[in-house]
């Protein structure tokens, strides 16, 4: 876990968790500074806090170079990466109907590929929504972590309720939304990488045509998102 990651929504229980372990830890290793300020609040010893960076990024920038390799040849020059997996979105059936068209649409200006969670594919097969499979709305079998970090690279635009793709878009220069209500990487939105657009659906087209028309802000990379994360922990554990 990362210490000081914080939801806008407590409730969420992996958050509720995290808040646990941060008041148990001896050492508390932060990937961005809103995290020391999170921690700040919460009455957690300074000392005790450090700020290193991202690991999850150590493990990208490791794997990107192989990811590049496994690229598929007729790979569109241009197109949309979707994921969406998270209960509260594929399992309301009439909002997944209703996304799955905006994708359609969406895939009317450019190729939209969307590699299908096996929870998402049961969900679209309850409601009898295979039948959404176009020219340029690709249903996808689920990738291995290689062959997806490849094609976040190279997409327009991400639409996502993942929580590690937010990240992983920061640092890849790739426009995201995040179709949710929050995010417990608020550092991303922070920095203008990814924008929360909740499960409205006319705000993922209207934000995405904003991407796709060279209008939405621009994002950076956080500071010491630089792959040697692993390294500054193993730096404190080493000196303690």
């Amino acid at each position: 876990m990362e210490a000081g990651l914080r939801s806008f929504d407590r409730s969420m229980p992996e958050e509720i968790n995290r808040l646990l372990t941060d008041q148990l830890a001896d050492l508390l290793f932060t990937p961005s500074e809103d995290g020391n300020r999170n921690l700040a609040r919460e009455g957690v010893d300074a000392a005790k806090v450090h700020l290193v960076g991202n690991v999850m990024i150590d493990t990208l920038i490791r794997m990107l170079p192989e990811a590049q390799k496994h690229v598929p040849a007729d790979l569109p020059k241009r197109f949309v990466l979707v994921t969406l997996h998270r209960p509260s979105n594929v399992d309301d059936l009439d909002w997944l109907q209703r996304m799955l068209s905006s994708l359609e649409g969406l895939s009317s200006e450019l190729a939209v590929l969307f590699p299908v969670h096996p929870r998402t594919r049961q969900r679209m097969a309850q409601a009898g929504l295979n039948g959404f499979h176009r020219s340029s709305l690709r249903l996808m079998d689920p990738l291995p972590y290689i062959s997806f970090l490849g094609l976040q690279q190279r997409a327009t635009l991400v639409i996502t309720d993942s929580g590690g793709i937010q990240e992983e878009t920061t640092y890849l220069g790739t426009p995201c939304l995040t179709v949710r209500e929050n995010t417990e990487r608020p550092v991303t939105v922070e920095i203008g990488t990814n924008i929360l657009v909740g499960r409205e659906i006319d705000r993922v087209r209207s934000e995405a045509q904003r991407v796709l028309q060279g209008t939405a802000r621009k994002g950076r990379i956080p500071p010491l998102w630089d792959g040697r994360a692993s390294a500054r922990i193993a730096k404190v554990l080493l000196s303690q």
